[in-house]
């Protein structure tokens, strides 16, 4: 479920299930919303329907799931969420029934409701924000590793939130304002997704780390969560990695041997700088 801070003006609508008046008082009944006031379709995902619900009690974001959605999954990501709200990481706010549930059937859809959350997508990445989303970032590892059993030894294992990506974090100035999106968390060395927000965050087109940016997302890193040792070693192999996804998913194969090789050497050269 998502919840955005940027809807009029948003650009293209991604509409699939129409909702009738009868249907959005059905949902708004059955999670205590209030009288509403408008209905705004969302321009966001290829998936879900997304609509902006105003009532007298505020404004939701309400989801229909297209296909494929699970409603144990989308209950693991409600008490995610409400785990790391109590820990204060900016999520949303998650509304349930009278009975409990985070998810209501509507027009055979899944239907889930959480708050809106204030901020946009940047459309520039600063040291500022690289240092916020660094602290943001290890919360989160931190938050939810005290619920792991991590088991065994080596690099540290823990859940992550799965995709960090510019569409999933809200700012507000310098700070981070909301994470959304926690359906594809799941459990996996803490180190690997935090390779993967350098290479999100940090990276030129061509691959190549900006060292402005890497220094200051550590940092925030570090300021919550240490390092190890072994992930301090571990974590340009990881950018690597994660460099050779992002150039495997765009298909932007003719660059995938020097990209991930001036992702991997430039991660290195910044964390020799800062590994203590």
């Amino acid at each position: 479920m998502e919840s955005r801070g940027d809807t009029e003006g948003s650009g293209r609508m991604a509409v699939f299930t129409d909702l009738t008046e009868v249907e959005c008082r059905q949902i708004a009944t059955a999670y205590r919303l209030g009288r509403l006031t408008s209905v705004i379709g969302i321009a966001d995902g290829d998936a879900e329907t997304t609509f902006l619900f105003r009532s007298e009690r505020g404004e939701f974001i309400v989801t229909l799931f297209e296909s494929g959605a699970d409603p144990f999954d989308l209950e693991r990501a409600f008490r995610t969420m409400e785990t790391l709200s109590a820990a204060g990481v900016p999520c949303p706010t998650t509304f349930r029934t009278d009975a409990g549930a985070a998810t209501v059937t509507v027009s055979g859809k899944l239907v889930a409701v959480v708050g809106f959350m204030p901020g946009s997508r940047p459309n520039e990445i600063t040291p500022e924000k690289s240092r916020a989303l660094g602290g943001c970032v290890a919360r989160i590892h931190q938050t939810l590793r005290r619920f792991f059993d991590e088991g065994g030894s080596g690099l540290p294992k823990g859940p992550v939130h799965g995709a960090l990506n510019r569409d999933n974090v809200f700012f507000l100035g310098g700070a981070v304002s909301g994470v959304i999106n926690f359906r594809l968390r799941h459990d996996d060395f803490l180190v690997a997704e935090l390779g993967q927000v350098l290479m999100r965050w940090t990276a030129r087109a061509d691959g190549m780390l900006e060292n402005r940016l890497v220094r200051p997302l550590l940092a925030g890193y570090e300021e919550v969560r240490r390092l190890t040792a072994p992930e301090w070693r571990a974590l340009p192999a990881f950018v690597m990695a994660a460099a050779a996804a992002e150039f495997g998913k765009d298909c932007r194969l003719t660059d995938f041997e020097a990209g991930t090789f001036k992702a991997f050497h430039s991660a290195k050269a910044s964390i020799e700088e800062l590994q203590p």
